[in-house]
């Protein structure tokens, strides 16, 4: 997976370029779809920072083996990204949790 099919995934369900990013929290570690989103203009980063940014999410999500999880949550899920709200996704790392839970990213 790449930055600009993360993008697809996105534009294909909400029909915008939402920013995403990760969070650990509670021995979790989330994907967060923010509610900002390329095409507005108070987005603060320009197109190619914004790929830049989803390429390494999306290399992220290939080592942690999560990329068919993201997709497939997004595809299901009835929530969208709105002012003040994310759409919060948990990963299922299994029993390698624990080694990127001490990395930072």
């Amino acid at each position: 997976m790449t930055g600009e099919d993360l993008r697809q995934i996105l534009l294909n369900k909400w029909g915008r370029s939402y920013d995403i990013q990760l969070r650990r929290t509670q021995g979790k570690i989330l994907v967060l779809i923010m509610w900002k989103y390329l095409e507005q203009v108070s987005f603060p980063l320009t197109e190619e920072e914004y790929l830049a940014h989803l390429d390494a999410i999306a290399s992220y999500l290939q080592a942690w083996g999560s990329v068919q999880q993201v997709r497939a949550f997004i595809e299901r899920t009835q929530e969208r990204p709105r002012l003040g709200k994310a759409v919060s996704i948990a990963l299922e790392l299994g029993d390698r949790a624990s080694e990127w839970i001490l990395e930072d990213f």
